[in-house]
């Protein structure tokens, strides 16, 4: 093993952990902001702002000549990405840090049904009991029957399936189109998408609210970075076990900084969420298959 190949994986680790920081760092903002802007305005001036950071790829975009099919996909996964970020507002001004990161591991389980269902991918029995043990996780965080589930936790049971969709188109036009594309195109469509639900009850930001959300698209910007370096330097079987660790961070922030209370049950159902996520993907590189479930930090916002 030469030196190049031995540091590698070192470095994924390293970029992962960052990245698992960067996007609890976004939660946080999130949830210190509060409930006085609405969540799609939120949503709104977050992608608004974030746009900024995507005027290097605008030579990208010159050269993509997308056809109307990939506009009209593009299109369609903004649609359904707005639908995600408008409900991941909400909730996370409601509920807990860590109920909203537990529950948002539910989006790579819902990409495999999609992925069966809609792309003709096999699910073989492995991938039928993870899903199933996953949605025994989301019950055991919601507990019905015996406390309340609140909007905010019905809100990320609906973001999971919008995001889910949205990367499942994202998964169909990413063999197509340049990476820079794909990314761009999601940001112009939530923005606009996201426009009307945000003036329909408009709220005037402060300058200190506009200045939370100018860093919330900036850090969730530097978490998509660092992330697909984390990629780039070791493989996803390496890296997303490190993923992960989002839900200690967002515990240890909810319990620290917001005095929320560390509820075990939804340690307990986030942890056999990740062991689903994480026997997929094990199974699936075992068998060396190419990989069909996004890594969880990529179903983030």
């Amino acid at each position: 093993m030469n030196e190049k190949n031995a540091y590698q994986p070192v470095m994924g680790v390293i970029w992962m952990l960052v990245t698992g920081l960067l996007f609890v760092a976004v939660t946080a903002l999130v949830k210190f902001n509060g409930t006085r802007i609405p969540a799609a305005e939120s949503a709104f001036l977050r992608y608004a702002m974030g746009l900024v950071f995507l005027i290097p790829m605008v030579g990208a975009m010159r050269k993509a000549h997308l056809t109307l099919r990939q506009h009209k996909l593009f299109w369609l996964r903004g649609i359904a990405h707005t639908g995600g970020v408008t409900l991941w507002f909400y909730a996370m001004a409601r509920i807990p840090i860590a109920d909203v990161t537990a529950m948002n591991y539910l989006s790579p389980i819902y990409v495999t049904l999609g992925a069966a269902l809609f792309l003709g991918e096999k699910l073989a029995l492995r991938r039928i009991l993870a899903v199933v043990a996953a949605l025994v996780g989301a019950l055991i965080i919601l507990r019905p029957g015996f406390r309340e589930v609140g909007p905010g936790h019905l809100a990320m049971v609906f973001a999971a399936v919008f995001f889910a969709t949205s990367y499942l188109v994202a998964k169909l036009m990413s063999d197509e189109t340049n990476p820079a594309v794909v990314v761009t195109m999601l940001s112009v469509t939530v923005t606009v998408g996201l426009a009307p639900l945000a003036l329909a009850n408009w709220v005037t930001p402060t300058a200190g609210e506009l200045a939370v959300l100018f860093a919330v698209a900036a850090l969730a910007t530097a978490g998509h970075f660092t992330m697909s370096m984390a990629f780039a330097a070791a493989p996803v079987t390496v890296t997303q076990p490190v993923s992960f660790l989002q839900l200690v961070w967002a515990v240890v922030l909810g319990a620290v900084v917001f005095n929320e209370g560390i509820d075990p049950w939804v340690v307990v159902g986030g942890l056999v969420i990740i062991g689903s996520i994480a026997f997929i993907t094990m199974r699936e590189a075992a068998l060396k298959r190419k990989m069909r479930t996004p890594a969880v930090p990529a179903t983030k916002f």
